[in-house]
């Protein structure tokens, strides 16, 4: 671990020589890349300046204990190492956290896409409850939330809700709800009272900017088209809403949220460079499957990860084995202890392929 330290803190010191130099500033987005490391780093490098002056205090007591006679100040030495040993040992433990390697994008903002799966107007109404937990979780947080599209289902909820959230490390908490959502519970419709089975899909996508994907204008196909759904007078009745087609991939995006074609099309845009850029970090993934498969972060879109079991009031995250019932407060938006046990879960992991590395 300390080697790994002193090479840490000498990239820490080369990149605070390089963010020096003027010349930096016509690169910016090298300035951007290198100013992210450089904060990243930053809180190894003080944990690390803390560490060694802990250290250096306990060996300094140390020397006094076993070399000097004076028996108040052996009293004062041992009460030194009592009090400083148990900060030191917590500090080891915070260090090899920080040192678990880093999802890149955990910083970043995310784009969250909610669509009804098997279990028709059911899938609906529970997309539409899924969304209003994510709403509610946010508003916890001091997250702030963004509508950019949304399709109504036909008993209320939503076929599909797209929206953005904004905040500080929003990936890095919210990576872990993508995959499949599956209710089982009795659909208001249904007359018997039989248990039903239905399903929703959640998206976490970090968001992209301009600096992470490059989109020519050439590939662009731009349409507009009159907003739908409820809303003012505006709507249904002038050309606000947009749609972008991305030629080469066949990505299409569209926003209808904002009166203004302009805001849509910005918007839309971010969509779509998001996406895009989901796809190169999906491409990676692949590249490295096994890798991929031990991560909670990391599976199938696809894949089951979460049960909410209505009769019983229980939620069971089956990538962790972790269960509880509480589900009223948890659809209140209280999903934080859920989250805190799958980022535990996936560092643990990390740790786990840190030592086999080191072996």
């Amino acid at each position: 671990m300390l080697d790994k330290l002193e090479a840490i803190e000498e990239r820490y010191k080369q990149i605070e020589q390089q963010l020096s130099d003027p010349n930096l500033l016509s690169d910016i987005k090298l300035f951007a890349k290198l100013n992210k490391e450089y904060k990243e780093l930053g809180k190894i490098h003080r944990a690390h300046m803390e560490y060694k002056n802990l250290t250096s205090n306990i060996q300094s007591a140390k020397d006094i204990l076993y070399k000097e006679k004076d028996e108040e100040l052996r009293d004062m030495a041992r009460v030194e190492i009592e009090t400083l040993t148990p900060q030191l040992e917590k500090l080891d433990e915070d260090i090899r956290l920080l040192l678990v390697p880093k999802d890149p994008e955990d910083d970043k903002d995310v784009v969250v896409e909610i669509r009804a799966g098997t279990g028709g107007d059911e899938a609906s109404l529970f997309a539409g409850e899924l969304f209003n937990m994510y709403l509610r979780y946010c508003e916890t947080k001091g997250w702030k939330t963004e509508l950019l599209d949304h399709s109504e289902g036909t008993m209320g909820g939503f076929k599909e809700v797209v929206f953005e959230i904004h905040g500080e490390k929003v990936y890095g908490t919210m990576k872990y709800e993508s995959g499949v959502h599956r209710v089982q519970r009795v659909p208001a419709t249904e007359t018997q009272g039989r248990v039903h089975t239905s399903a929703a899909s959640v998206i976490v996508m970090p968001e992209a900017d301009e600096l992470d994907v490059e989109i020519k204008e050439s590939d662009l196909r731009k349409d507009t088209f009159c907003s739908g759904g409820k809303g003012g007078q505006s709507v249904n009745t002038t050309k606000s809403a947009v749609r972008i087609t991305h030629i080469p991939t066949g990505l299409v995006v569209q926003c209808q949220d904002e009166r203004s074609q302009i805001k849509n099309m910005d918007k839309a845009m971010n969509v779509l460079r998001t996406r895009m850029y989901e796809m190169q970090m999906e491409k990676r993934r692949s590249a490295d499957e096994a890798k991929r498969k031990t991560l909670v972060a990391g599976g199938d879109r696809s894949e089951k990860i979460r049960t909410y079991n209505f009769p019983q009031s229980r939620i069971t995250d089956h990538r962790i084995g972790y269960t509880a019932h509480n589900l009223q407060t948890f659809m209140e938006g209280n999903i934080q202890d859920l989250l805190d046990a799958l980022q535990l879960a996936e560092n643990t992991e990390r740790l786990k392929e840190g030592y086999s590395a080191a072996v």
